[in-house]
């Protein structure tokens, strides 16, 4: 692993400076493959790098993951993946407020508010570092901006290991009050073929339920069933969300002589699959409950004394 100095004490968080943001380079002991985190970017993934080859969709960037929450690479969607059908929504008899532009919280197009609070948020603590391994910790409840829009104190620990060329990255989530906390949260990996047409990549699905959205993206309640598919992307776009995920699943983007698999190991139930017509990447995206659970319900709880914890593994073949 190489490590540049990671503290970030007095760095702000709606302004950061680019040339002061430390990186880590995990380093897998058997291949080529690198994973390269950045701990004050809300320890964003921006690269997944195999002897070189990129793996990751860079999008816009780092910079405007850090100045406009515009994703890239792999980022954390924290406390909630995808879009809420309001800015709002209720916990034990009352209502936790919204706000565009206030704690984190951003919006779509559409106003919607959309992935949580965390994009680019400096606050993680990293620990442990090793050469193909490291551990951050984010003390949610130590922060009152983020407790505003998720006032459920917690920690949040990402475990991060790259060995026999995969990225095994594990959350969990300790409450650290009576309250039990929702799992909402995912991870958007926009997963890239280099130098193979987009038109030619092959995209494997396990057998899964759908979930139709109104024109706002948000589920509408209906459901229908999706056999596993292996299909040339050709011009195809997604932008579909998915439950009834089984532990193991695996989906896989493929060109070439290069495949890349996405292993939902536990914890991530429901995924996001989205292909845009106007960039070369897929996203799979692992999501401890559908969109818009943190209003509709039905989602999982981390239990005082008993933590929760999920874990995805993206492997390079």
């Amino acid at each position: 692993m190489t490590v540049d100095a990671w503290s970030t004490r007095g760095r702000s968080w709606h302004n950061p400076t680019m040339a002061q943001l430390p990186s880590i380079v995990l380093k897998d002991p058997s291949s080529a493959l690198t994973a390269t985190f950045v701990p004050s970017a809300g320890m964003v993934c921006t690269s997944l790098s195999d002897g070189g080859v990129e793996l990751l969709g860079q999008r816009r960037g780092l910079k405007a993951y850090l100045t406009t929450g515009k994703t890239m690479g792999i980022p954390i969607l924290y406390p909630f993946a995808n879009r809420l059908s309001a800015n709002g929504y209720g916990v034990d008899g009352g209502a936790v407020t919204l706000t565009p532009g206030v704690g984190g919280v951003r919006s779509d197009e559409h106003g919607l508010v959309i992935h949580g609070v965390l994009a680019a948020y400096p606050g993680w603590l990293v620990k442990q570092p090793a050469d193909n391994r490291v551990t951050a910790d984010l003390d949610y409840g130590g922060q009152p901006r983020l407790l505003t829009s998720f006032p459920f104190p917690h920690v949040v620990t990402l475990d991060i290991s790259l060995a026999d060329r995969a990225l095994t990255i594990e959350t969990t989530v300790t409450p650290t009050t009576s309250a039990s906390v929702p799992l909402c949260f995912g991870f958007h990996p926009y997963l890239t073929i280099p130098d193979v047409p987009r038109s030619e990549w092959r995209l494997e699905t396990p057998p899964l339920r759908h979930l139709p959205v109104d024109h706002w993206g948000i589920p509408t309640g209906a459901t229908e069933e999706w056999p596993a598919r292996s299909e040339v992307l050709g011009d195809r776009v997604f932008d579909d969300g998915f439950d009834e995920v089984p532990q193991g699943a695996v989906f896989a983007l493929s060109g070439g002589d290069r495949r890349i698999e996405v292993v939902f190991d536990h914890g991530f139930p429901a995924v996001q699959i989205f292909a845009p017509g106007n960039d070369d990447v897929v996203g799979i995206e692992p999501m401890a409950a559908p969109t818009n659970a943190l209003r509709k319900g039905g989602y999982s709880t981390a239990v005082p004394g008993r933590p929760a914890s999920a874990s995805f593994t993206i492997k390079v073949s």
